[in-house]
């Protein structure tokens, strides 16, 4: 019974080798800002000040107007 448990053993690790390789990868990858909750707010500020909220605020109405109509 072993022997199957070192071969089943060996057979899940070399097919999951690659899926290893590329997480293992994505791991490794070096951060350049580091300041995530910096990053969050440029991204808000830029949400707003681009329209985009407006934009989100239109379409959530409108949608929600024209479900009205058609259920």
């Amino acid at each position: 019974m072993e022997i199957l448990d070192i071969q089943l053993f060996q057979i899940i690790v070399e097919n999951s080798y690659d899926y290893l390789v590329a997480f293992s990868s994505i791991l490794a990858q070096s951060i350049e800002d580091p300041d995530i909750l910096g990053q969050m707010q440029d991204a808000w500020n830029n949400f707003l000040e681009s329209g985009q909220a407006w934009a989100l605020a239109i379409g959530a109405f409108l949608g929600y107007t024209f479900k009205g109509f058609t259920g």
